[in-house]
């Protein structure tokens, strides 16, 4: 079995982020490490954040920086990954791709403790840039530049320790004196050596600097210092004239100022006042901003409150540190201060936001002081506040993420032509249920209702240079409405058109004058008023139209063309007939070409199932030049020009190219390529739209040439970074439409559908899916579906949280508090500056107040999706919290479909994992499976970390115990039970009589369920280790699953051994069989293989696409989504492994690892071919492209045509 993988929507959770000058602009772009994705994103004008490119990197960045060398305009991007290698970016802004500068190789692949790659720090001034490891390796590098001015690097110089464990590093602003870089270390050697323990309790953090001597090209260690223990994170301190230089260490409660010779000047951060006393405040990110002649440092907390820092110094000596409340967003991990004005939150769970700043924390607020720091017995006095609405930010924009999802389904609730992805999503009180569909979203500007059902719908310019739409033309069956666009668009009646009578088509012809053509005629309206008629010979009518600007074809009854051209008197003059053998089914013109007068082709469909491209030229007028015969009659015709491309805005090299677009009868869109000059037809394709036969139109998509096609379900066909989109919009029906600007809405589409007019824009091109957010109260765990009553049922709990009743109580006694006003006067105030009672946002926004570790919230929820209601949500009390869930219809049928809910109490996992009791619910339905009852629960020796039915009763893995029971009055029965399991059941599937067991941490084992002995067997395990986080279930013998690792593979019990086990009939086979080393007597094998590199955490098989084959859909911890579709022909795996072959030799990722080794970092890649990596084959150069296609034996555009086939398979 060979699969093809291909990613449908690329990570959306983000690991790193930095700012700077990256195309050499005025702007500031922000660069997004979303693990083995780098992006390039900027706020454009509006303060929308728009994507300008996105790269698969085959390999784990771990961390990023930029620099500038002196005097230069433009930010070199550093990347960190787990290659071995240091790669030097630089943003190419005329190609728009990232130029790979330097790569210089230090060490060995991979995530390993001492290949330094976690950490970089630059020198302020670009000098040098030191990159860490977790432990022992420090290397710096100089940077420089030679006589043509280009970046040069020295080799790596080495700045080692051993039996040293780095936690940060930073570069420390000195001016131009010899660079320093600062580091927060533990030596451990002694430790290691002392095994009583003493040594490991005195254990203590240091501060040390390194110096890079630039005369003698050498690091030394030139200072180190004690630092709290706590110490976590170094932030730059602005020095060499813009400050006093030196380094800030955020340590838990405290942020301290430390430089050589200085002494440390220290101040509290402080706490939420509704805060244990337990827990400390760390600051997890940091950003700096430095103006001419002031400087201040964003510092955000584990809980999300943002902190102003301020040094007051003099001659570079500090005086005092304050820190001042700032505001309090999600938590992130990243924050980029540009100098526009804006801060990009990078959140480290659910979406990522763009704040504009509306003030820089000037006014009063809780502060502390290094010079008010009291110390008591207990320690140092904290400082309390309480968190606010924003004051300083306002969020413009926002980014979905889905990071990280937790559980998905794939089903067709809402019975649509696609099924709906169902993923939960999220963390705490951000978590949400994302419904995903595939197509881009639309936003609806206005709808109105119209005084008939319309037929069609034009937009017209008075003129050629207007920039705007003048009137809406809405052509009815026995009239004509036309509408004039302005602050509102109203019905006028002195436009000149007809309006008794139904039009055919309405267009600007000419500069400035406006044709519109109805079944009698062509009414030809001047720009003075004057108005010319041309009327149809005899009885014929028109019963079809094709025009571009200048050119004008019309098909009368009977199948006679007849052709006009507008001449240099802007007149409309007749100058060819041609008889058609038979009735026009679809005609269309080619637009015309740039610095011409006329378009050379005409496209003409009839019903004999052929479209006949005609020639326009004054020599050969009329003439056939080609014919393509279709597989059924077309219905709609539409030539597409793409304009030449070099690199330019989507980064790919194109020549310009001619489609010829037909929408067949049987709901089948049909591409094909015109040659410019002769006109013959070549390289055709042609995709499945929907039920009703596309009927095709032109509109502008960020200025460029775009096609909507309207079957059952809208598609809009344009090119993006270099590819060729055909994607659905999530919208409903519509009968036609055309393309539509005013001021409100530059780009927009005007449409008709049954009685109503339609403006929407189309949001966010490129992306895959789109998606409805319904918000959760708690981190969900799992949720099933039940598909005949379209509900599903969902699983939450926190950890460390208050359940919903604790807190609103609390808030409750906090407001009467302040209604009295106990706490002195502060707190009416802060009531008054508005406080969470009126703030929908606020729990998303804040987190959840903090409660002990021990303690769990956790809530059963049933949600109806179509409507995004929660119809019934049940919150288990006294510290229980819900790990499984599952349907169960038992034996007896008293009660129909049951749910079974597995949980803990008092889960603890540290400092040993211990629970006071386990449990499994079992609920009934009621009012139609909208509410839930509990029928009884039954203690369990463990957590129920799986539940699953089996032949009418309930499987429950509890620890390493898998166990069958039945239902009784007062609690389940235990029927059977296998104690064989080596660690935690995390997952049980089961089809007919046998039962698919997934451990923790040794893959899947297969059982069997013997009745006539009530005995369950384990008969066949793997024999590799796996730390499953997902399982499913493919085959009798075949299942796949995905480790913590980031690997997915698929494993298969041999055919012989399946045979024996069912042939069976003593069951002596299964019985005596002996097991080798305690494992199952039989081993399955591995089939498939393939690492992903982000940890897969549900797996569905499912088909996206109507008539589509199945592949399994897998979801990641980072928030992506992707598809693994099994080939059907030997030919097409050849292809792709040789396409990927050569890809891997002429292609090598940007990060610098190798995508071979990357593929197999766990293990080796079998059976699997990346598709990400053959689908960067349209972004290389053109030259490249031929050079594979030849080693092929193609031509570039049968690899395109290939790519776009197997990924119209999937989605």
């Amino acid at each position: 079995m060979y699969l093809y993988s291909l990613t449908l929507q690329r990570a959306t959770g983000i690991v790193c982020a930095i700012n700077g000058n990256f195309s050499g602009g005025k702007t500031q772009e922000i660069v997004v490490a979303r693990g083995k994705v780098l992006d390039l994103i900027r706020p454009d004008d509006n303060g929308k954040i728009q994507t300008l490119l996105s790269v698969e990197a085959f390999g784990a960045i771990r961390s990023l920086a930029q620099f500038r060398l002196t005097g230069s305009q433009k930010d070199y991007i550093v990347v960190g990954s787990d290659s071995g290698r240091i790669v030097i970016l630089e943003y190419n802004k005329e190609k728009n791709v990232f130029d790979k500068i330097h790569q210089e190789t230090f060490g060995k692949s991979g995530c390993r403790r001492i290949v330094p790659g976690q950490y970089l720090a630059i020198d302020p001034k670009g000098r040098a840039v030191m990159v860490g490891a977790c432990e022992k390796q420090k290397l710096v590098y100089v940077l420089n530049r030679d006589t043509a001015a280009r970046l040069t690097i020295s080799s790596p110089l080495e700045a080692h320790k051993s039996h040293t464990i780095v936690y940060s590093i930073c570069g420390v602003d000195c001016g131009f004196d010899n660079p320093i870089f600062a580091a927060i270390e533990l030596d451990y050697s002694e430790v290691d050596q002392d095994s009583s323990g003493t040594a490991q309790r005195e254990a203590q953090k240091h501060l040390t600097l390194y110096e890079l001597d630039l005369g003698l090209n050498h690091v030394s260690r030139k200072w180190s210092d004690q630092v709290d223990n706590g110490a976590n994170l170094l932030v730059t301190v602005p020095g060499g004239g813009d400050g006093p230089s030196g380094v800030l260490v955020c340590a838990e409660n405290f942020v301290i100022y430390k430089n050589q010779g200085q002494p440390d000047v220290r101040a509290v951060i402080p706490r939420r006042d509704d805060l244990p006393a337990e827990r400390g405040v760390l600051v997890v990110s940091a950003a700096t901003h430095k103006q001419k002649s002031m400087f201040f440092f964003l510092l955000q907390t584990e809980y999300g409150d943002m902190f102003k820092v301020t040094l007051e110094h003099n001659n570079d000596i500090v005086s005092e540190l304050k820190i001042k409340y700032f505001d309090t967003i999600p938590v992130t991990t990243s924050i980029c201060v540009l100098k526009s004005g804006f801060l990009f939150a990078a959140s480290e769970f659910g979406n990522h936001s763009l704040y504009q700043f509306q003030a820089i924390g000037e006014d009063p607020d809780v502060e502390s002081s290094s010079a008010t720091l009291m110390e008591t017995e207990e320690g140092f006095q904290p400082v309390y506040f309480k968190p606010r609405k924003l004051k300083n930010l306002v969020r413009i924009d926002q980014v979905e993420s889905l990071m990280p999802i937790m559980d998905m389904k794939v089903s067709n609730l809402f019975e649509e032509e696609t099924p709906q992805i169902f993923t939960l999503c999220g963390r705490g009180p951000r978590s949400s249920l994302r419904i995903l569909r595939p197509g881009l979203a639309i936003s609806e500007m206005a709808v109105s209702e119209l005084p008939g059902v319309p037929s069609a719908v034009w937009t017209v310019k008075k003129n050629v240079s207007d920039e705007f739409d003048a009137y809406i033309v809405v052509s009815f069956a026995n009239a004509t409405l036309v509408l004039s666009i302005g602050e509102t668009v109203e019905e006028v009646n002195d436009s000149g058109f007809l309006d008794t009578t139904p039009s055919l088509a309405v267009s600007l012809i000419g500069d400035d004058s406006l044709m519109q053509v109805h079944p009698n005629g062509i009414r030809h309206i001047r720009e003075d008023g004057r108005i010319n008629e041309w009327r149809t010979p005899g009885r014929k009518t028109i019963v079809k139209v094709g025009s571009n600007r200048l050119q004008v074809v019309i098909a009368l009854s009977g199948g006679e063309l007849i052709y006009f051209e507008v001449d240099m008197t802007g007149q409309l003059m007749e100058v060819e007939k041609h008889e058609m053998s038979g009735d026009v089914a679809c005609l269309d013109i080619a637009p015309v070409p740039e610095g011409r007068q006329r378009s050379r082709f005409l496209a003409v469909g009839s019903y004999d199932n052929t479209i006949r491209i005609l020639s326009l030229d004054p020599d050969d007028c009329m003439q056939i030049l080609s014919v393509q015969s279709v597989s059924s009659i077309p219905e709609s015709l539409l030539f597409l020009e793409v304009q030449a491309s070099v690199g330019g805005e989507d980064g790919a090299d194109h020549p310009a190219n001619l489609f010829l677009n037909a929408g067949l009868q049987t709901g089948i869109l049909f591409r094909t390529v015109v040659d410019m000059v002769t006109g013959q037809l070549s390289d055709s394709r042609s995709r499945f739209l929907g039920l009703r036969a596309p009927k095709l139109f032109s509109i502008s998509i960020r200025g460029k040439h775009a096609m909507l096609c309207l079957s059952s379900r809208p598609w809009l066909g344009y090119i993006h970074q270099g590819h060729f989109l055909l994607t659905p919009l999530s919208y409903e029906t519509l009968e036609y439409a055309a393309s539509f600007a005013s001021d409100q809405c530059a780009e927009g589409v005007v449409a008709v559908a049954g009685s109503a007019l339609r403006v929407f824009t189309i949001e966010r091109l490129g992306e895959t899916f789109n998606e409805t957010v319904i918000p959760l109260r708690y981190t969900p765990r799992k949720f099933v579906v039940q598909v005949k009553r379209k509900l599903l049922v969902i699983i939450e709990s926190d950890q460390g949280a208050f359940t919903a009743e604790e807190r609103e109580a609390d808030k409750k006694e906090c407001f009467e508090a302040a209604e009295l006003g106990e706490n002195g006067n502060g707190n009416v105030e802060h009531m008054e500056n508005g406080d969470n009672e009126d703030d929908p946002l606020s729990d998303e926004h804040y987190g959840y107040p903090k409660a002990e570790s021990g303690k769990w919230a956790s809530c059963i929820r049933v949600l109806d999706p179509k409507t995004a209601t929660t119809t019934c949500l049940l919150e288990l009390l006294d510290n229980e919290a819900a790990f499984s869930v599952c349907t169960v219809n038992f034996h007896d049928k008293e009660y129909g479909t049951l749910l079974a809910v597995g949980t803990a109490k008092g889960l603890q996992f540290w400092p040993k994992k211990s629970i006071t009791a386990g449990y499994i619910h079992i609920y009934r339905f009621l009012d139609d499976g909208k509410s839930l009852e509990l029928l009884h629960k039954t203690q369990v020796d463990g957590v129920p970390l799986a539940l699953c039915q089996f032949q009418g009763r309930l499987l429950a893995g509890i620890g390493s115990v898998l166990r069958l029971y039945d239902l009784g009055k007062k609690r389940l029965l235990r029927k059977c039970e296998n104690k064989l399991f080596p660690n935690n059941i995390v997952s049980i599937q089961t089809y007919r009589d046998r039962i698919y067991v997934g451990d923790i941490q040794e893959s899947f084992h297969y059982c069997k369920y013997r009745r006539d002995e009530n005995q369950l067997y384990i008969f066949a395990d793997d024999c590799v280790p796996r730390w499953l986080t997902a399982s499913f279930h493919i085959d009798f013998d075949t299942m796949a699953g995905a480790d913590k690792f980031g690997n997915v593979y698929f494993v298969r019990l041999p055919q012989d051994v399946s045979d024996e086990i069912e042939e069976d009939p003593t069951g002596g086979r299964i019985k005596w069989e002996q097991g080798k080393l305690n494992g199952a007597p039989n081993k399955v094998e591995e089939i498939v293989q393939f690492h992903v590199g982000d940890v897969v955490s549900c797996l569905q098989k499912a088909s996206l696409i109507p008539g589509g084959g199945e592949c399994i859909i897998y979801g990641t911890v980072m928030g992506s989504l992707g598809a693994l579709l099994a080939f059907t022909s030997r030919d097409d795996v050849d292809f792709f492994s040789h396409l990927e072959m050569y890809m891997r030799q002429e292609h090598p990722p940007l990060c610098g690892r190798d995508h071979m080794a990357y593929r197999s970092a766990y293990f080796p890649v079998k059976d699997v071919i990346d598709g990400d990596l053959c689908e960067q084959y349209p972004t290389l150069p053109m030259d490249l492209q031929r050079k594979i296609a030849d080693e092929l034996d193609r031509t570039p555009g049968e690899i395109l045509k290939k790519l776009e086939e197997i990924r119209n398979k999937i989605i």
